[in-house]
Parts: C-alpha cells; structure tokens; sequence
C-alpha cells in the first residue's frame, strides 16, 4: 500500500499566486523549511510557502533546491516542469537528530542510572542541550535589539522572558527528575536485559534461555453483532 504521505505538490497558487507545498509529512516539511519555506498552520492542514519579497529567479531557486531535497530523501514530488530537476544532493543528519537519540537512549534504558546519564546531556549546566537553548535564545534576543524596527524591543523581551521564566522551569524539573533517578540505583521493573546464559544452578542445563516466557495475550471476545445486520 502506498504511504500518501510520501508525496508532495509543489506549484503555483492561481488564486494567490504564491508558491505553495502541499503533502508530505513532518520529515518532509522540515526538509522543506530547511531548504527556505514558511510553514502556514491551518485547523484541517498545514503547507508551506516560500518566503514574501523574493524575485522570481530567487523563488525557482528555492523551489528547484526543495525539489532536489525532497526527491532524495526518497519522496515523490510533483511540480511544475520549471522546478523539475535530476539532481539529488547529499543529505546530513541535522543537529535535532543528536538531541533526538537521548530520547532513544532513555527508551532503551533499564536502569535508573542510564535514564539519568541520559537525562544530563540536557541537564548539565555548562554544555546540556538546555543551557546551549538559552544561548540560542539571548542571541535571537540581541539580534532583534538591532533592527530597528518597533515591534523588535518587544520580540526581544519576549525571548528573553522564554529562556528566564519557561526554560527556567523545565530546566529545573528536568534537573530534579535527573538527579532522582541518579540516586535510586535500581533496574527498570518492566524492563529487562535477556544474556541468554543459563543459571548454573538450575538443574536442568539445557541450552534455552532461562527467561520466563512471555505472558500469554487473553482472547478478547467479539462484542456481539447487532440485531440490524443479521440476515
């Protein structure tokens, strides 16, 4: 069966006439946003536009790059012929994606002291993930300083009230968190490492996993069929 959300639409709005991107799914659309579009969040969709105030050989650019992003990275891209391209440049894994494998981390954990080592990548208060963030948050503020224009002071505090009331409060329950499981030194109770070894003092020294089997899944009994669609 095909994934529809593997296939993209890209071409020109006749009503706004503004380039627009249709489809795909969250991989896609990041890979359309790293590649110059504007996400637009709607209640029933969301698509992507390319950015107001560029000229028309700026826009194809755009759009031909997005094209060759989107292809491969494996997906099917439907455009109009101008932005049609063979090329298929190189991809990289994007910063995310190393945030993105302390949640594996924590998934495959099965000890508290594993879930808490990986919970100190983000925690850790000179080069956690969180307090790079605030960085990233009072640079954003300083750069909006700048500007010039009148709505640029007010975006600049807003930012540096994110980093000192919102990410104050995750970074210090994710710290807490941290450091009470660092201190439990226990295994996960519905998580368990099999080795495959055989106790040596079972009798019976067969070569099976001693591991207890799996629980059985109850049969769950179909609700009953409604009297309507008997014949």
């Amino acid at each position: 069966m095909l994934r529809t959300d593997r296939f993209l639409d890209i071409r020109r709005d006749p009503h706004s006439d503004e380039l627009l991107a249709r489809g795909g799914d969250s991989e896609a659309h990041g890979i359309l946003q790293r590649a110059g579009f504007v996400a637009v969040v709607r209640v029933h969709e969301t698509y992507h536009r390319v950015p107001s105030g560029l000229t028309e050989d700026e826009e194809s650019r755009l759009v031909t790059d997005a094209v060759a992003r989107l292809r491969a990275a494996g997906y099917h891209v439907d455009c109009d012929a101008d932005y049609n391209t063979d090329s298929r440049p190189a991809s990289y894994p994007p910063l995310g994606s190393s945030v993105a494998h302390v949640a594996e981390w924590i998934r495959d954990a099965t000890t508290t002291d594993e879930a808490a080592d990986a919970l100190t990548e983000l925690t850790a208060v000179h080069d956690g993930v969180l307090s790079a963030l605030e960085e990233v948050l009072a640079a954003t503020a300083d750069f909006h300083d700048g500007l010039g224009q009148a709505a640029n002071p007010y975006i600049a505090r807003r930012l540096r009230y994110l980093a000192d009331e919102h990410l104050r409060v995750i970074r210090t329950d994710l710290s807490e968190t941290r450091n009470q499981l660092a201190d439990r030194h226990a295994a996960h109770t519905g998580r368990s490492t099999c080795t495959g070894e055989v106790p040596s003092t079972e009798q019976e020294r067969s070569p099976v996993c001693a591991c207890p089997p799996p629980p059985r899944s109850l049969l769950v009994t179909p609700p009953p069929m409604a009297a309507g669609l008997r014949r």
